[in-house]
C-alpha cells in the first residue's frame, strides 16, 4: 500500500515537473523521501503551523516599503543586532561553562545530595527573567541591599549594574539548566563500558573526559548551546529591566511607544534570520563532526567517581551558583511577601491560579512531547536537505517574542478561524510554536546517540515504522523525551505575553498576576505568588526526573 502510494506521488510530481528538473523525488535534496514520506509529511505539517508568525511578519514587514529597508540600514539598528550577538555568545560561553560541570557533577560524582543540588540547581529555569532581573537590581543595585550593608563601611554607591553585564549575569544563571538538562539525559545513556576501554588503555581520568566523555556529549552540549541562544534571543524581561538594548526591547518600543507595528515586524524578522543563521551553523557543525553512538540499553549503574580532592571545589562551585541563581532571587521574594502591604484589595485565589498554570502547562508538554519526536527523528535519522530544511524551521518559533506569536495567532484565528479566537486550545498551540525547539533538541540529542541497529533489529523481526517507534524508539529515547517536556512545562508556568494574548476570558495564572503586580509598582505583591510558582514547577520537576532516572535503571 505504501509503495502504491509512492508511486502515485511519484508519477504527480513528474507529470507536473519536468524529468531533468532537479526537484523529482530521486534528485539529492529529496532521498530518503520515498521510503519516510509519512514521517516527512507530519513533520511537514506540523512546521507548517509553527511558521504562521512568519508570515504574519512579512505581511506586516511588506507594508513597510523602502522606508522599512532604510530603518533596518540605520546605524542604530544594526549596533542593536550587535548588541543582541553579542550578547548570545556571551551567555552561551558562560552557560556551558556552569551547566557541563553542574550536569557532571550530580550525575557521575559522589557530591553529597546530588538529588537536592540537582533539583535546586533546576529552580532559575521557573525564574521569569523579568523577576530575576527586578531581584538582581533590588540587591546589587546602586543602591540596593548589598549596598545598605556595605554602607558602614563608607561605600555610598555600588557599580552599575544596568547594561550588557546585568543582562549578561541574569541570563547566564537562568539559561545553564539548558546545557545541563541535555548533557545529563547524555550521560546518563552513556555506555560505561566505552570509559572503562579507555581506562584500561592506561588514559587518566581527564584524558578520558577529553578524549571519549566529551566526544560523545557533542550532540548535547550542541543542543544546549541552540536553545541558550534561542532564550537569550527571544528574551525580553531581562534586557528590559536591565536597560540593554537588544532587539526584543527594541521591538517592545515599537510596538508600545512608537505605536509603529511595521517597524517591530521588520526587527522580528532579523531575529528570524539570525536563528536560520545559528541552525545553519549547528547544522553545519554536527555534519563535520563524527556522532558517537552509545549503545543505550545495556542496563548497566553508573558507577560514581570519587572527587577527591576536588570536593571543596566542587562544592564551592555548587555554592555560588545556587547562591546567585536561586537565593538572591527567593530571599527577594520571601522578603516582599512579608512586607506589611503584601495585601491586596483585589481577591485573588492563588490556589486557583496554581491550578490553573499547571493544567495548562502540562497540557501543552504532553501535546509538544508527541509532535516533537518526528520532527526530532527526522533530524536525528535522515541527512537529507529536506530533513535538516524542515528540522530547522521547526526552531523559528522560539526566536518570537511571546508578544508576536499572540498576536500572530490572534489575527490568523480571528480573520480565518473565529471558532478558536481566546479559546484553549489557541493558548497551548501558542506555547507549541513557543516551546517545541526544546523539546526537539533534547530528543534529537538522545536519538543522535542511538545505536540505529536497534531499530533495524526490530524491523527485521516484522515490526512496522510506527510500531518500532512506539515498542522500542521511544522507551530508549524516553530521558530526551521527558527531559524536554520538563523545560516545556517549565517554560510555559512562566509563560507571560502569550498567556495575556491567547487565553481565554477569565483565565488567570500565577504569571499574569504577578505581572499585574508589577505593572502597578507593587512589588510586595510578586513575592506570594511568584514562590507559589516555583514551589509548583519545582515539585513537577522533582516527579520528572525522579521518573527520568527510573527509567534507566
Amino acid at each position: 500500500m505504501q509503495r502504491s502510494w509512492t508511486l502515485a506521488l511519484s508519477e504527480f510530481v513528474d507529470s507536473v515537473v519536468p524529468p531533468s528538473s532537479s526537484w523529482r523525488l530521486n534528485a539529492p535534496w529529496m532521498r530518503g523521501f520515498s521510503r519516510f514520506w509519512g514521517l516527512y509529511l507530519i513533520s511537514g505539517l506540523i512546521v507548517a503551523v509553527v511558521i504562521l508568525p512568519v508570515l504574519y511578519l512579512i505581511l506586516r514587514g511588506a507594508d513597510a516599503g523602502a522606508e522599512g529597508l532604510n530603518y533596518l540600514m540605520r546605524p542604530r539598528t544594526l549596533t542593536i543586532v550587535s548588541n543582541s550577538l553579542a550578547l548570545v555568545i556571551a551567555v552561551m560561553v558562560s552557560a556551558a561553562a556552569i551547566g557541563v560541570p553542574f550536569a557532571w557533577l550530580t550525575t557521575r560524582s559522589n557530591l553529597p545530595f546530588r538529588r537536592a543540588w540537582l533539583v535546586v540547581g533546576l529552580l532559575p529555569m521557573v525564574i521569569p527573567s523579568y523577576i530575576g532581573a527586578i531581584t538582581f537590581v533590588a540587591v546589587f543595585g546602586p543602591v540596593g541591599a548589598a549596598q545598605q550593608l556595605l554602607a558602614p563601611f563608607g561605600i555610598e554607591r555600588l557599580p552599575d549594574i544596568y547594561g550588557f553585564f546585568g543582562a549578561w549575569l541574569c541570563l547566564t544563571l537562568f539559561t545553564y539548566p539548558y546545557f545541563m538538562l541535555p548533557v545529563r539525559a547524555a550521560l546518563l545513556n552513556c555506555d560505561p563500558a566505552i570509559e572503562e576501554a579507555a581506562h584500561s588503555l592506561g588514559l587518566s581520568r581527564w584524558q578520558v573526559f577529553w578524549r571519549v566523555t566529551l566526544p560523545i556529549l557533542r550532540p548535547a552540549l550542541m543542543a544546549g548551546a541552540i536553545m541558550t541562544a534561542l532564550y537569550t534571543l527571544s528574551d525580553f524581561g531581562a534586557v528590559m529591566v536591565m536597560r540593554y538594548n537588544a532587539i526584543t526591547r527594541a521591538i517592545y518600543v515599537a510596538y508600545n511607544s512608537s505605536f509603529d507595528r511595521n517597524r517591530a515586524a521588520l526587527l522580528a524578522l532579523v531575529l528570524v534570520a539570525l536563528t536560520v543563521w545559528l541552525i545553519w551553523m549547528e547544522q553545519r557543525l554536527l555534519k563535520k563532526q563524527r556522532l558517537y553512538r552509545t549503545g543505550i540499553g545495556t542496563g548497566r549503574a553508573l558507577r560514581p567517581v570519587s572527587l577527591g580532592v576536588w570536593m571543596s571545589p566542587a562544592l564551592l562551585f555548587m555554592a555560588v551558583v545556587i547562591s546567585l541563581g536561586v537565593l538572591v532571587p527567593v530571599g527577594t521574594l520571601i522578603t516582599w511577601s512579608l512586607m506589611p502591604q503584601v495585601s491586596s484589595g483585589v481577591n485573588v485565589n492563588l490556589v486557583e491560579l496554581g491550578v490553573n498554570a499547571m493544567s495548562v502547562s502540562g497540557m501543552a508538554a504532553l501535546v509538544v512531547g508527541l509532535v516533537a519526536l518526528p520532527i526530532a527523528l527526522l533530524g536525528a535519522r535522515h541527512s537529507t536537505r529536506l530533513a535538516r530544511m524542515i528540522t530547522g524551521l521547526s526552531y523559528l518559533g522560539n526566536v518570537l517574542p511571546g508578544l508576536v506569536i499572540g498576536l500572530a495567532l490572534v489575527f490568523f484565528a480571528a480573520n480565518a478561524l473565529p471558532t478558536f479566537y481566546q479559546t484553549m486550545p489557541l493558548l497551548i498551540l501558542g506555547y507549541a510554536i513557543r516551546f517545541l525547539p526544546y523539546s526537539v533538541t533534547s530528543t534529537r540529542s538522545v536519538l543522535a546517540q542511538m545505536n540505529t541497529a536497534l531499530d533495524d533489529a526490530a524491523r527485521s523481526l516484522g515490526l512496522r515504522p510506527r510500531e518500532v517507534v512506539r515498542r522500542v524508539t521511544m522507551p530508549l529515547a524516553r530521558a530526551g523525551i521527558v527531559g524536554g517536556m520538563a523545560m516545556v512545562f517549565l517554560s510555559a508556568m512562566k509563560e507571560l505575553p502569550t498567556t495575556l494574548l491567547l487565553a481565554p476570558i477569565g483565565f488567570k495564572t500565577l504569571a499574569t498576576r504577578i505581572w499585574t503586580a508589577q505593572e502597578s509598582a507593587s512589588l510586595s505583591l510578586i513575592g506570594i505568588p511568584g514562590l507559589l510558582l516555583m514551589a509548583v514547577s519545582c515539585g513537577a520537576l522533582a516527579l520528572l526526573l525522579w521518573r527520568d532516572e527510573q527509567s534507566q535503571r
